[in-house]
């Protein structure tokens, strides 16, 4: 499969070594052209492009870029890809961490909701509810015992499909999170977040996530990191992750 990664951080970099070594022909791009980009493309096997180059004839697009970037991609950028071709985003919302405020999300949008409009066309949400460490790290092959769940949403069926079987291929056992409006579930602080859960733990926590009650927890997160020191270790992150997002949900987990 031809697949297309704008960004490549810790999520979008790790998604195309991944895919690489899994046998898809992968091209990767960020803001600053082919040229900037071409050192991790050939460290990882994947062909460098810009953002263009990377979406044209695309089997699946992949964009993991700060959710602030969305705005400032190339308005017509989409505009040679079929509406059947599916796009992930796997952006969250950080504000007064990373990201600018944002009004409509500040009044309660669900982001990825957000990001669809800002790009005229359907997405999927996955990749964004696992750690970058996770990702890199924790992979297992298909049917171990404990294996590591990702949350995928979206509205169209096929779509939702071919997503779930990357997950599949990366590692990690894809759990169905409802529609794209549902996406809300998955999204910082939620039960969700970030937890490192198995697939049926997954299930029960994207079904006690309470609405609104994350963005409360959320604009708390600056003053928990800093409470667990310079270094926090990466059970440490998933131990303040599952304490803080069991916090106001249903007690179904």
């Amino acid at each position: 499969m031809k697949i297309g990664i704008i960004g490549v951080g810790n999520i979008g970099g790790t998604l195309a070594s991944k895919l690489v070594s899994t046998g898809h022909e992968v091209r990767v791009a960020n803001s600053k052209g082919a040229d900037d980009v071409r050192p991790f493309a050939e460290e990882v096997g994947a062909t460098a492009a810009d953002a263009h180059g990377a979406v044209f004839g695309a089997d699946l697009v992949i964009l993991s870029i700060p959710l602030p970037a969305i705005e400032k991609l190339p308005k017509n950028l989409f505009e040679g890809v079929p509406v059947h071709v599916p796009v992930v985003d796997t952006s969250n919302y950080y504000p007064g961490m990373r990201d600018p405020q944002i009004a409509e999300l500040d009044a309660g949008e669900v982001e990825s909701i957000w990001v669809s409009r800002q790009l005229g066309r359907p997405v999927i949400k996955a990749f964004n509810n696992i750690l970058a460490h996770s990702l890199a790290e924790l992979g297992q092959p298909e049917g171990v015992v404990g294996r590591l769940a990702v949350a995928v949403a979206g509205d169209d069926a096929d779509a939702v499909r071919l997503v779930r079987g990357i997950v599949n291929e990366v590692g990690f056992d894809p759990v169905d999170a409802g529609t794209l409006a549902e996406s809300w579930r998955q999204q910082p602080q939620t039960p969700s977040y970030c937890c490192d859960y198995d697939a049926p733990t997954m299930r029960k926590a994207l079904a006690a996530a309470v609405k609104g009650e994350a963005l409360r927890l959320r604009d708390q997160l600056p003053e928990a990191i800093a409470a667990l020191g310079a270094n926090p270790s990466h059970d440490d992150i998933v131990a303040m992750n599952r304490s803080r997002s069991s916090r106001g949900q249903r007690r179904t987990v």
